[in-house]
């Protein structure tokens, strides 16, 4: 079998609803034939910065190497300062976003929908496909 490529991925997510952020991660690991490194900031893991000047450029080193951003995309996400941060630092870098649709969820925030290449649902295989059409 040929060597899996290794995706650089940046889950966004806040901190206050992480446990899909856990979920998702181990869905990724655990996922069949694919083969990803998490680039993202867990509560676990915080970044050590003391500023939102400091946090910001933490997040433009975090996101920097990575072929993609998946987006938790709750509408949490309407009103977090941060997610939209990293959406406006993954758009600048010109990555490509992808935003995954929470169980049970009806309604995906605008910030999200304006910018995701793709929808998906909570799905390995319609994540792990969506990341394999749209990482650079």
């Amino acid at each position: 079998m040929p060597k899996l490529k290794t995706y650089r991925v940046f889950i966004s997510h806040a901190w206050k609803y992480d446990t899909e952020y856990y979920k998702l991660d181990k869905m990724l690991k655990d996922a069949p034939n694919f083969s990803c490194h998490n680039y993202s900031v867990p509560q676990h893991d915080p970044l050590g910065t003391t500023t939102k000047k400091e946090l910001e450029q933490a997040l433009r080193r975090q996101i920097s190497p990575t072929h993609i951003v998946v987006i938790l995309s709750g509408m949490y996400v309407a009103h977090s300062e941060w997610i939209q941060k990293e959406i406006d630092i993954a758009t600048g870098m010109g990555k490509p976003i992808i935003g995954i649709k929470p169980w049970g969820q009806e309604r995906i925030p605008q910030a999200v929908r304006n910018v995701a290449k793709e929808i998906t649902g909570w799905n390995t295989s319609s994540v792990v496909n969506a990341i394999r059409k749209h990482a650079l």
